[in-house]
């Protein structure tokens, strides 16, 4: 008997869905998009409403063709790929490639991978909802006719193979701003006291609510304290309370993965789809924070019997970020009883930490009380402030609690007892300069806050763009190690005040997202030209014309014919009108020879130019540091760019030089490069013959451990050992070894033959 065939997106989700379908269907994977806009030229017919062209991905014929087979034998075939838009996209595109009698074809959607949620949704199948097929093919559309028209721009006026996209140069222009926010930051210094007396035996720790703009005004206050009677001026207690955050949607999953797991988004995402399609979690795309009143009703269950009865809350949520669609639920497990699952090690992680989210959202609030003591000065007017909180209640604090991006310190400690009127005993009293803080730098899940806030982008877009920037070298994550800096303390012990320098390392940065220079140089050459483009609201708005396509209010060709008509005449305007772009940053002059000093981006990247083309002298050139910058570099760091290459010595009757190149700080010698070991302190400026002797050797030993056999015919072709066994180099072509083949024996001859039989072998496509 022939059998209903079930398409998904995912081996993984077909392999859980086929559990829970009887013996009349046959669950097939499509593995993602079968078809997408083909990559030779424009692919949409700008003078024919922008009918686009799609063609079959190379890597997708096999599975096309197996599906169109069973496609033919099937009574029906049910479409159940995501239920978002994009899962929408892949459906039509497979009726289209499958060329699927739409009579006998059904989509369904589910939002969990359970065995009730399939069944409900073989019962109540539906069509394929153009309105969201439109609001995808408009999304594609739109950003392939920006990227097709503003990379040629970018290749003419910054530098060749450079690329451009919608939501990524947006992305790219918040952490420029930021950027340049910290790099004109002038952090202003004052002086935070804080002040520990006895009380009973015990500590209580305060601080003076207000800070001293100069030293002198805290060594005049801590002189005043020298000889002060400190006094309980007040004691307040008020009782307080904290509510649960909101159930998870992709954005907050990701911010929160990222503060308490360490995930990066993309990461994020991958765990969250393996446990989607695992059946253990709903829907990881939505931007709802609403729970099914089942999933409710389980939790309350879950909690009565875990927790007991009064920490239960039902609550209703309600989303808050622009242009959020309600459609779906929240990121919540299926089974709200079950607290953990199998699996890798980061799906049991993320799992518990959505189980927690959800089950702290049905709960009660934390009741706590919150104590503030006013201790007075007998010589100042100033007071001391000491905070303290006792959790009454834990509600639903006994799960979970958000973490937050930039905690500052609070001590919210248990306050010692103390009554109105009580005459303290001072320990110490402590002034210690501090300086203003920087705005932060974009984490990757601070990011997708922002982009959420601003409306820009949907829940499937953030991880694909961020992992984009990244990709395209525009923007790095990356940790950076601070800088030394100064400052002074002032300490109060046994009515005498002292005061030191200390040293502080400041600037330290964790997985933090900073703009290349080449992405700063785009970024403005994209501002200055394609300023809309680049505008926050005119991008959030794109992302609303998209909700009205797909709702079917507003037609998918007549939106991209708004945009392009004026955006075209800006392309075909900067290609005849702007100047190139390089970044040009003037340094100053040459303290010997006067010349001036730029750093610009040039054909390979980030470098500083002394004198200029136009002079009959040829301009000197040098290939920025990995950790300098076109916006920061100073003119002595430049200066001492010129010093390089530096003569290190002779070695083997061969002169040794340490230089920086494209791919960073190297030795050379006898006409070989050896890569210096920057972690490891290497630095081009600072090496010593020995140490390069030392890299020289060791490289030499790597290379003869390589080398397992060369040809006097050809010295282009050799037999070496590689990180998945010995294979053969011909030139710029690797030719495996046939199995059985010992490496050292193979001849000349033999070399040649398996490179000519492996040129006619099909090459296998990466995989996306």
């Amino acid at each position: 008997m022939a059998k209903d065939l079930v398409i998904v997106e995912s081996p993984a989700k077909a392999k859980t869905i086929e559990k829970y379908l009887g013996d009349g269907f046959i669950v097939k994977s499509s593995y993602g998009h079968v078809r997408d806009l083909a990559k030779k030229g424009l692919a949409v017919d700008v003078d024919n409403d922008f009918e686009p062209t799609y063609a079959i991905s190379p890597e997708k014929k096999d599975v096309v063709k197996e599906l169109k087979a069973l496609a033919a034998k099937a009574p029906s075939v049910w479409l159940a790929t995501d239920e978002d838009r994009e899962g929408e996209a892949i459906s039509w595109h497979l009726v289209e490639a499958l060329e699927l009698d739409e009579s006998r074809t059904k989509r369904i959607t589910f939002h969990e991978i359970t065995k009730s949620a399939i069944q409900e949704a073989i019962k109540n199948p539906r069509q394929i909802d153009y309105g969201l097929v439109n609001a995808q093919q408009a999304r594609r559309v739109l950003d392939r006719l920006v990227g097709f028209e503003l990379s040629p721009v970018l290749w003419k006026k910054v530098k060749p193979s450079l690329s451009a996209g919608r939501v990524q140069s947006v992305s790219v222009r918040l952490i420029v701003e930021r950027e340049r926010d910290i790099l004109n930051f002038e952090a202003k210094s004052s002086f935070r006291v804080v002040a520990v007396f006895n009380v009973g035996g015990k500590e209580l720790r305060t601080e003076l609510p207000k800070r001293f703009k100069t030293e002198e005004e805290a060594n005049s206050f801590l002189n005043d304290c020298a000889n002060a009677s400190f006094t309980i001026d007040n004691v307040e207690t008020k009782p307080a309370k904290r509510s649960p955050a909101a159930p998870f949607t992709t954005s907050t999953l990701q911010q929160e993965a990222s503060r308490k797991l360490g995930f990066g988004v993309a990461q994020t995402m991958r765990v969250a789809q393996s446990l989607y399609e695992g059946g253990k979690i709903t829907y990881m795309r939505t931007d709802s924070v609403t729970l099914s009143q089942l999933a409710m009703d389980t939790a309350k269950q879950t909690i009565a019997t875990r927790y007991g009865e009064d920490h239960s809350q039902t609550r209703t949520y309600q989303t808050k970020s622009k242009g959020a669609q309600e459609a779906h639920e929240a990121i919540r497990p299926t089974l709200l009883d079950v607290d953990k699952v199998d699996g890798d090690h980061n799906e049991t992680r993320l799992y518990e930490l959505i189980w927690k989210r959800t089950i702290a959202s049905q709960m009660a609030d934390a009741r706590l009380e919150r104590t503030t003591a006013q201790i007075a000065i007998s010589t100042r007017d100033e007071q001391f402030v000491a905070k303290g909180e006792v959790i009454k209640f834990e509600g639903f604090l006994k799960v979970y609690l958000e973490s937050k991006d930039d905690e500052e310190e609070e001590d919210s400690s248990l306050l010692p007892p103390i009554a109105q009127g009580d005459v303290l005993e001072m320990k110490g009293i402590d002034a210690i300069e501090r300086f203003d803080r920087n705005p932060p730098r974009y984490t990757e899940a601070s990011l997708v806050k922002k982009l959420e806030e601003l409306g820009i982008g949907r829940p499937s877009t953030y991880a694909p763009t961020i992992s984009t920037v990244q990709k395209r070298g525009y923007v790095v994550k990356e940790d950076r190690e601070g800088k030394q800096r100064a400052y002074r303390e002032l300490l109060l012990r046994n009515g005498i005040v002292s005061a030191e320098t200390k040293n502080e390392v400041t600037g330290a940065e964790r997985s933090k997202l900073f703009p290349t220079d080449i992405g700063m140089v785009v970024n403005d050459f994209l501002l200055e030209h394609f300023g809309n483009i680049l505008d926050y609201n005119f991008t959030a708005n794109v992302e609303k014309e998209f909700d009205q396509i797909a709702e079917g209010g507003v037609e998918w060709n007549e939106m991209i014919r708004r945009f392009y008509k004026p955006f075209h005449a800006d392309v075909e305007k900067t290609l005849e009108t702007s100047e190139r772009a390089s970044g040009e940053r003037a340094l100053g002059e040459h303290p010997e020879t006067g010349k001036k000093i730029i750093a610009r981006i040039g054909r390979y990247g980030p470098m500083v130019q002394v004198g200029d083309t136009e002079s009959e002298e040829k301009p000197q050139f040098a290939s920025l540091r990995k950790e300098q910058s076109i916006a920061s570099i100073t003119l002595e760091e430049a200066l001492d760019l010129f010093k390089l290459p530096r003569t290190l010595g002779t070695y083997e009757d061969e002169e040794v030089t340490a230089n920086v190149g494209r791919f960073g700080p190297y030795v050379r010698h006898s006409g070989k490069f050896v890569s210096l070991k920057v972690k490891e302190g290497d630095d081009p400026m600072t090496l010593e013959l020995e140490r390069a002797i030392e890299l020289i050797e060791a490289k030499r030993k790597v290379d003869r451990e390589k080398l397992i056999k060369e040809f006097e015919e050809n010295k282009d072709v050799q037999v070496l050992n590689g990180r998945y066994g010995p294979y053969i180099k011909f030139g710029k072509q690797n030719v495996r070894i046939p199995k059985g083949t010992e490496p050292a024996t193979l001849t000349y001859d033999q070399c040649v033959e398996l490179a000519e039989e492996d040129k006619k072998k099909p090459k296998r496509r990466k995989k996306k």
